[in-house]
């Protein structure tokens, strides 16, 4: 059996949930944003472990990324690369939703790494956010105090929608008691950027080779969910973050939701036919 690695509560909630002991919780629309690097030693990911207090997820290695705010729908917003309307074909929902999503990609990002796909212009990108007004602004928007919309507008920025590729999209379990349905992107770490440790949701952040990550999660060392772990998979296999991107251009989403296959020690959750051939490769059962 092709087996990637599953975090035992999730077999724990899966058995619950067919006992009937669990009801499925209503997703939450989400994004989250593969941030990439090149490096001597190879393409590099940037990763948030998660404190172990948090609900979902909690002591995994995610990218940074979280839920749609309703202020993310906001058409004002300044925009610059693919239309909505282009976004929404690709990312499979419709255009208002589509729009709320990529604004989500960005701040979300913004919010737990400082990094920001901004610019004054359309071919510009903010190049340093480490001052202390970035800081109270960033933290505003953490706090839900300060709309994306507004703190944009402020600053008189474009968002830089053309710096992300659409890649996968996930919807947790029906067992899981907290549910996402997640869209994933791809994009490189602007020019003169910085990341930061600034998230108050994880408990310290990582650059690390993607095979790194991968070999640190196969002997234990790290904690993924699969769809993390796939994710760091199939971008293991481009040279640099312009391949990537490259890759991600033209790509369509669809949404897929994993089950439990198997038991004991044994499950695992199903996967992408498309991604089966890497874990074979990788895993070799």
């Amino acid at each position: 059996m092709i087996r990637v690695p599953l975090p035992s509560q999730l077999v724990e909630h899966a058995r619950e949930y067919a006992a009937g002991t669990r009801t499925p919780a209503e997703p939450r629309n989400a994004a989250t944003v593969v941030l990439l690097r090149r490096a001597s030693a190879g393409l590099s990911v940037y990763l948030l472990r998660r404190q172990t207090s948090m609900a979902f997820a909690g002591g995994m290695c995610v990218f940074p990324g979280g839920g749609v705010d309703p202020r993310d729908f906001d058409a004002t917003v300044a925009w610059h690369g693919p239309s909505p309307a282009a976004w929404a074909e690709r990312l499979g929902t419709d255009e208002a939703t589509a729009r709320a999503l990529v604004c989500a990609a960005v701040r979300e990002t913004f919010e737990e790494s400082g990094v920001l796909l901004a610019g004054t212009s359309p071919d510009s990108v903010v190049a340093d956010t480490t001052g202390e007004d970035w800081e109270a602004e960033r933290v505003a928007l953490e706090g839900r105090e300060l709309a994306f919309s507004e703190f944009l507008t402020r600053r008189g920025l474009v968002l830089r929608t053309d710096l992300l590729g659409a890649w996968s999209g996930w919807l947790t379990p029906v067992f899981e008691p907290r549910r996402y349905r997640t869209w994933f992107f791809v994009a490189e770490l602007p020019e003169g950027q910085r990341t930061r440790d600034v998230s108050t949701e994880s408990s310290s952040v990582h650059w690390m080779t993607v095979a790194g990550a991968l070999d640190a999660v196969d002997e234990g060392q790290l904690g993924m969910l699969p769809p993390t772990y796939l994710t760091c998979l199939e971008v293991s296999k481009f040279a640099d973050p312009q391949a990537v991107l490259a890759a991600a251009d033209g790509r369509r989403v669809d949404i897929f939701t994993p089950e439990v296959d198997g038991e004991g020690d044994a499950a695992t959750l199903t996967m992408p036919d498309r991604l089966r051939p890497l874990v074979e490769e990788r895993l070799g059962r």
